[in-house]
């Protein structure tokens, strides 16, 4: 695999980038949802932000890539390992795993390793692309598209962060953390409620209508197409100051304050726009506090707030037949209506 275009050459399409990076801040936030037309950079911002990323420590030669600082997490393969073994690490690449929409459930949970039962007599796992994906980005374009059974799958690993699988004499768990991020086109089919729900964040994203805007995109995807040393030579710079700020924001993460009054106001919006449960406001604040983290600020504010409440409640809001606005302009009336004060 070729060099992946800079994250920070990308032009344009601001509230995926913005979605992505705060979910490179704080994973709790849950995955990203990206809706909109073909060919707009979509897989090309996923793939540059894992490049961007500072590595990953990992317990050396681990197939799931446990986290040395999170031994509750391991799998039992680590736990086995005498202590001198499992003191030993290695930083990785963050991962970016594509889960094709024809995979097998053997594929993507993992299955027993026929050639090696055959050959050996010895029943071992083959770990699949959930395993792969620990730690990191699983990516799923077209998931709108996705087989039902597959859906459940990822609702259930999402939910608990770890993979069970109990099949052909085997019975194994290892952790599987990772960030999903689906892309697709509504106009080909509607996602399920139970998978929509598990998405941190949805962002919607066209193509630009801007000619200066469209002509700087091509004029920048063709520099890298011809020369991409030089031209990721050019953005180096840019890239390790966004490199720099990312690990500055998960230091400084735990530490944002948010405040009742920021509190209440996600409250008071969710509530005047309709949205089911209280995942919303849950997913609006983590949201807003890693964008504060981002900005370098200790309490999240109005500005935040703002900034992340569409793409953290736009999937979320009940349908109203009487209202034929899009649920991106509802959230914005709606904010207009409150206000943006949040004393």
């Amino acid at each position: 695999m070729g060099a992946a275009f800079p994250f920070s050459a990308i032009v344009g399409q601001d509230e995926m980038k913005l979605a992505l990076l705060c979910v490179a801040i704080d994973p709790s936030i849950g995955g990203v949802l990206i809706f909109g037309d073909r060919g707009t950079g979509k897989s090309t911002a996923i793939r540059a932000l894992s490049a961007l990323l500072p590595p990953s420590k990992v317990v050396a030669d681990c197939r799931y890539g446990c986290d040395p600082a999170r031994r509750a997490s391991w799998c039992s393969e680590c736990l086995a390992r005498p202590a001198r073994k499992q003191a030993i690490t290695k930083s990785v690449p963050v991962p970016v795993i594509d889960m094709p929409l024809g995979a097998t459930e053997d594929r993507v949970v993992g299955a027993l390793n026929l050639e090696q039962a055959l050959n050996s007599g010895v029943r071992s796992f083959e770990p699949g692309l959930l395993a792969q994906a620990n730690r990191g980005f699983l990516y799923v374009d077209e998931v709108n598209l996705l087989e039902d059974h597959l859906v459940d799958l990822l609702i259930d690993v999402a939910a608990s962060g770890e993979n069970v699988v109990e099949r052909e004499g085997l019975s194994v768990r290892h952790p599987a953390r990772f960030v999903l991020v689906g892309s697709g086109n509504p106009e080909e089919g509607e996602l399920r409620p139970q998978l929509l729900d598990r998405f941190g964040l949805s962002v919607e994203i066209r193509t630009p209508q801007d000619i200066a805007l469209r002509v700087e995109v091509v004029r920048r995807r063709d520099q890298f197409e011809r020369e991409p040393q030089a031209f990721m030579n050019t953005w180096r710079k840019h890239e390790q100051k966004q490199r720099r700020e990312i690990i500055a924001a998960r230091k400084r993460l735990a530490g944002v304050r948010v405040d009742n009054a920021a509190l209440r106001w996600a409250a008071q919006l969710c509530m005047r726009v309709g949205t089911d449960g209280l995942r919303g406001e849950l997913t609006l604040i983590r949201a807003a506090r890693a964008l504060a983290a981002l900005h370098g600020r200790s309490a999240v504010g109005s500005e935040e707030l703002v900034a992340m409440a569409p793409p953290a409640l736009r999937h979320r809001l009940r349908r109203d037949p009487l209202d034929e606005a899009g649920s991106t302009l509802r959230i914005e009336r709606a904010i207009g209506e409150q206000g943006m004060a949040l004393g």
